[in-house]
Parts: structure tokens; sequence; C-alpha cells
């Protein structure tokens, strides 16, 4: 036996417990000399031999048994931050299926648990936003987006489409619902007053191809401000994990569509703005909710398409008179191809001077009705349009009968008319971008020409550009840019202009100007 390391004291003692040599004198532990070399045999190892993996006695999980272990550990982990413990049959199926029962570790399988969990909400029609699973996975929305479609084209599932409507009223029960200043009466209106204004944005294509998520963010914003109820669209926003810039683009575009309404049909139209919507938007919303409840099929006469019904007129003084006679014996013998009776036919039916007064004195009574009706709308539109400060309460605006208040089928939103036909935003803006692009290709032709042949009459300088509108900015904007220098450029190498009109830049400069000599 050797000697303690720190006292030299010969007096070492072995510990009972850990089995390692302690000095009695100074109590220092020595170096680890307790090895014990495995002895084998015709049937193994002699000893004990612990293996990774073992869990308390007469227990040996294996690598496969550990993996699966840890992966649904993940998918409970995952579920719980979302508060859907309930799913987690379903999505460990799922997994199961797609990885014949592999399951699976690192970053991938985290994100196909979130594809999984956002299929088996869609495939139930309940409301998760996808930023929502991101945000517990750990990826971006363009990662898990892909991976979402993965596990639909694997699995050969057709999912629902969004319930853009189920989301808002989720979303604006929790985030308005919940507060003690607010009555349940005052938050079903909301709810009402949403539903309603996000199914014309959907008639209005503003959701088309857009994030479902902004939209809700706008609309509740929209409804809270139009209630007077304080809500910040940056603290929903980043409830809801989506961008607040986002968000605000699609605030403002729920504004211009009530703007564009406005101006079609307010008498004070013209002076509705952006900036003062919201003083107009409750007459704005009463009059697309009054639209939506009008039957299409009948149209609304003004006083000068109102005219005389001398069919019906002549049935009822001939029914008072001669009861074996009726209009269709006179009717007969009308004039072919006029809808109109002629003198010819009036002279026909032989009428008594008595019921020639009685048709008179009756179109004249319902005609003043007509005109009484009308003259008396018209003053109002006038003394309303006299009024400076023209306000509604926002209490008493809001009827809530209309069928857009509640959940509609697409084909029955398209069918209903609130006052304004809007073409998607990205197709306008579209069209825009092609006619901007044909006056530079003009403009650009022009300036290629008076190059090529100058002696030719001189050309305007005002042809030679296009004239773009005037920045407020202190910095000089010049007539042409590095557009133009491409549609020259383009042009010069004999591009066809249909082509440039696409907008297509680099691709045509690739193809027609950097490997033009290669060809």
């Amino acid at each position: 036996m050797g000697s303690c390391k720190n006292c030299k004291s010969k007096s070492l003692i072995t510990d009972s417990v850990t089995g390692n040599l302690e000095c009695s004198s100074c109590g220092v532990v020595q170096d680890f000399d307790n090895y014990e070399q495995q002895t084998f045999n015709a049937d193994g190892p002699i000893g004990t031999n612990v293996r990774l993996g073992t869990s308390g006695s007469w227990h040996d999980y294996s690598y496969r048994e550990t993996k699966i272990y840890l992966a649904q550990k993940i998918v409970s982990d995952i579920l719980l931050k979302l508060d859907l413990e309930n799913r987690v049959d379903e999505v460990n199926n799922m997994i199961k299926i797609i990885t014949e029962e592999e399951y699976g570790s690192g970053n991938w399988f985290n994100v196909l648990v979130g594809a999984c969990i956002y299929v088996v909400m869609r495939k139930a029609n309940k409301c998760l936003p996808l930023t929502s699973v991101c945000n517990c996975v750990g990826c971006d929305s363009y990662e898990l987006g892909r991976m979402v479609y993965r596990v639909i084209d694997h699995l050969d599932l057709r999912l629902p489409d969004f319930d853009i409507v189920g989301l808002f009223d989720r979303v604006i029960k929790e985030w308005v619902g919940c507060r003690s200043n607010i009555s349940k009466d005052k938050v079903g209106r909301m709810v009402k007053q949403g539903i309603f204004l996000l199914q014309c944005m959907i008639k209005w294509y503003v959701t088309t191809g857009r994030r479902p998520v902004p939209v809700v963010v706008a609309a509740i914003v929209f409804v809270c401000e139009l209630n007077e109820v304080e809500v910040s669209l940056e603290d929903l926003a980043s409830q809801l994990n989506v961008a607040a810039g986002t968000c605000k683009l699609r605030y403002k575009e729920i504004l211009k569509r009530l703007v564009d309404v406005a101006k079609v049909h307010l008498p004070w139209g013209n002076d509705v703005s952006v900036k003062n919507i919201m003083k107009n938007a409750p007459i704005v919303i009463q009059y697309m909710e009054m639209k939506s409840m009008c039957n299409p099929a009948k149209q609304i006469k003004t006083l000068e398409e109102v005219g005389m019904d001398l069919d019906g007129l002549v049935v009822d003084s001939l029914n008072k008179g001669d009861e074996n006679h009726s209009i269709e014996d006179y009717t007969h013998n009308r004039s072919q191809g006029s809808t109109y009776w002629a003198n010819e036919d009036l002279e026909r039916l032989n009428v008594s001077s008595e019921c020639l007064s009685t048709i008179y004195l009756k179109y004249l009574d319902e005609y003043s009705n007509v005109k009484t009706s009308i003259q008396g709308i018209d003053n109002r539109m006038t003394e309303w349009t006299s009024k400076s400060d023209f306000c509604m309460d926002t209490r008493d605006f809001w009827c809530g009968d209309s069928e857009l208040s509640k959940k509609l089928f697409l084909n029955k939103i398209l069918e209903k008319d609130v006052g304004l036909n809007a073409m998607p935003p990205s197709f306008v803006k579209g069209c825009l971008k092609t006619q901007r692009r044909k006056e530079k290709i003009e403009a650009a032709k022009r300036r290629i020409v008076k190059i090529r042949r100058p002696s030719m009459a001189a050309i305007e300088s005002a042809d030679l550009c296009v004239r773009l509108p005037v920045s407020s900015s202190k910095r000089k904007r010049r007539d042409t840019d590095w557009e133009d220098f491409v549609i020259e450029t383009l042009l010069l190498h004999q591009v066809k202009e249909e082509e440039i009109e696409k907008g297509y830049y680099n691709t045509l400069l690739d193809l027609h100007v950097f490997n033009s000599g290669t060809c």
C-alpha cells in the first residue's frame, strides 16, 4: 500500500460506499485505483455491464425505443405550447404514417410535427394561424409551408378553405370580449360588423392571394375604432405573430374601398378621403347593409323611368264596368312589335268618357305620390349636404339584419350587392403598370427615331419621355430612369413590344442582349 499524496502518511483506508482510498490523517481522497478488468467466458462477459439507455433495474431501452420516446416528448411539448393536448393521438398517428413508425430527431422533425398539427387543425375546420405554429416550432413560415405541402401531397389530402370568419370571431372574442368595460351586446354587434366587413372584402378580392391573419387584424382594428374601443394594431399583430406593416397595408385597403363606395353613392362623396372616412363610415356601412338586403332582381326606377301602367289601369277600369270583357280581348289585336298603346289601339277599345276620366285621375294620383316621395328624398339629401358637421351616432347606424352578417359560402357572397364591384388590387396594379410600360415604350421609340433620323421633323421634347407625377421632395426628378434605358436597349435588339410590356427585364436582357452573340 502506498502513502498519502498530501502528507505522505501510510494510514490509508478504503471508503465502504465509493471504494476510493482516503487518508485517515488529512482526509484527502487518493487517485482512482479500483479498476476491475472484465473477464469473459464462453457464455459472454462476466460481471455487470452498464449500457446506454438503461433506466433502473431490469429495464434496457434500445436506440430505436429511446428515439421514439424523445420524439413523442417533442410532439407533446409543441402541443402543450399550442394548448392542443387533446390532438396528440391524431398528430402521432399522422407522423407514424409519414415516417413509417420510425419518427426522427433534429430540426426537420420539429418542422414536421408543426406541419402535422396544422394539417390536423385544418382538417377539423379549426382556426390555427401558420405563424403561431412557426413561433412554437422555431422556423419561418416558408419552411413550414413547404413541409405542409409535402405532408398534404404524401397523404393525398384535400384541405378545406381557410375559415377567415372563424378566425376573426375567435380572435375578437379573446382580445376584446375579455374586457370588463365592454358589454356582451356591444361585443356581439362588433362581431357582426366585422363579419359583414370581412365578407365585403372577400367580394372585393382584398383577401385573394393574401395572408388571412393580417386581414383579420385590420378588420378588428377598424371595427374597434368604429365602436370607439381602444386597441393597438402593433400589439394585436405581435400577439398573432404577423408583421405590423402588412396589417397596416390591409387596413389602408379597407379604407380605400369604403372611400370608393362613398364617392359613388354619397351626395358629398367627392369630399370623402382616406383621412376623413372614419367620420363617414357609419353611413357608408349603413348604405352597404341596406343595399345587401335589397333584392337584385327588382330594379329601383327613378322618376324619369316611372311610366303609366296603362294595362293595369284599363283592367281596373273595365272590371268595374263590364265583367264579360278582359284586357286580353283588347290587347290581342294590339299593334305588333310594340309594347306601348298606340292611338289606334285606344280607339279600338271604345272606352267611354267616364272610363277615360277614371284612368286619368288614377294616373295623376299615382304620379303625384311618386313625385312627392322622390322630392322628399332629394330634399333630405340637400339638407345633409348643406350641413358641414354631419355625423351619425354609431349606436344607431347598425341594423344587423343583413345575411352578410353571418358566415356565407363564396357563391352567396358574390351574389350580394354592397354598392361596389371592385377588381382585385393586384390585377388593377398590373394593368396600371402595363399601361405605364406601353407609354415608356412609345417614348423610347420616339427617342430612337430622333437619333437615327435627325433630318425628320423635330419631335417635341414633351413626347420624348413619360411625365411622372410631381414629387413633393426637394430632390429633382429626372425625366428618364434606368427602366427607360433598359427598354431602349431591348428595342434596339429587336425584342417584341408584347414581351417588354410584361416587365421581365432581367430575363429579356439575358436572352437577347448578353447571350445574343452566342446564339
